[in-house]
């Protein structure tokens, strides 16, 4: 889109830079970064709220794996 704009409107000099596919890649990279950068700890505050009380824990957990860790297994 930006590049029929520059085309139409016939961009000279420094605003010519829209034509290049490479400008308009890093431009959309730029872009992408920068709205991340700022949309993004909101996003993950959100999440944190709509996920309530944190991350659940089972019961069974890591505890009942310790006790056959001082077995030895003979095959």
């Amino acid at each position: 889109m930006l590049y029929w704009l520059a085309e139409w409107l016939g961009f000279p000099g420094v605003l010519n830079l829209i034509r290049y596919l490479s400008f308009r890649s890093g431009a959309a990279v730029a872009t992408a970064l920068i709205i991340g950068l700022w949309i993004g700890p909101r996003f993950i505050l959100m999440l944190r709220m709509r996920q309530g009380k944190g991350q659940p824990i089972r019961e069974d957990g890591a505890g009942s794996r310790w006790s056959a860790f001082s077995t030895i297994s003979t095959r």
